[in-house]
């Protein structure tokens, strides 16, 4: 599904990437760790298409199509999803109108008809409830007035809503407490855990881990990955931080 291949990305002319390689099959999840600065967040930018991070070198395929190539909505259309580690606030715009014009969008640009406002309602509420989102919630401007576990629980709705084939969730676990790290682990699950989705977790913790198992686990510093393994290494890093490993 993402094929990653020797990618080199600068950041007002940094270089934070420097030749990161990463191949994604459906039906996986794929954990990155890292220490702080190794170019997690950048990644995650540098596939989502956000202004500002140049890609130097390197290739990325997904779904067999060039992602450089396409602008980050027709990256959204094509089916990525991004979870950002710190959501931004939209006043004015409540969260239902401004769901629904992006999954009409979406859905236009497939060449699908777009859904009734009753028809998503009735989706909106499936999502919620899985989040255990008070419909409510969904009426009020986009995060604004919303905790950070709100926040992340309403990205959560939000994928669900658009229903993607590819998630990178960036630090979905940041600010969340142990029931609301249950409840979107959960929601990780049920939304993108089938065979022809996938999902690359960017985490700093074992700890949403023990709600999503991933299938594989990557270290990345410096600009690359420089270990992977299973759901073990994870844990390994948990115990023993990751000196020795970038070593």
């Amino acid at each position: 599904m993402l094929t990653i291949n020797n990618l080199h990305a600068t950041v007002a002319d940094k270089p934070i990437l420097k030749g990161l390689d990463l191949t994604i099959n459906a039906g996986e999840i794929h954990a990155i760790m890292g220490p702080n600065g190794a170019g997690k967040s950048t990644l995650s930018y540098v596939l989502g298409g956000r202004p500002g991070y140049e890609v130097t070198d390197g290739s990325v395929a997904f779904n067999g199509e060039d992602l450089l190539e396409k602008e980050a909505f027709e990256r959204a259309a094509a089916g990525l999803f991004i979870g950002f580690q710190y959501p931004v606030e939209i006043p004015g715009v409540s969260n239902v109108q401004f769901l629904r014009e992006s999954l009409n969008a979406q859905r236009q640009s497939r060449g699908e008809d777009p859904l009734s406002g009753g028809d998503f309602l009735k989706l909106a509420r499936e999502k919620a409830g899985l989040l255990k989102m008070d419909m409510e919630m969904l009426k009020r401007p986009v995060n604004v007035g919303f905790s950070g576990g709100e926040k992340k629980r309403n990205e959560m709705v939000q994928m669900g809503i658009l229903d993607p084939k590819l998630a990178i969730l960036d630090e979905t676990d940041s600010g969340l407490d142990i029931d609301a790290l249950r409840i979107v682990g959960e929601g990780i699950n049920s939304i993108m855990r089938r065979p022809d989705k996938a999902v690359l977790l960017i985490t700093h913790y074992q700890r949403l881990l023990d709600y999503v198992q991933p299938d594989f686990v990557h270290v990345l510093a410096a600009g690359r990955i420089v270990k992977s393994g299973g759901p073990e290494l994870a844990r390994e890093l948990e115990e023993h931080g990751y000196a020795e490993v970038v070593a």
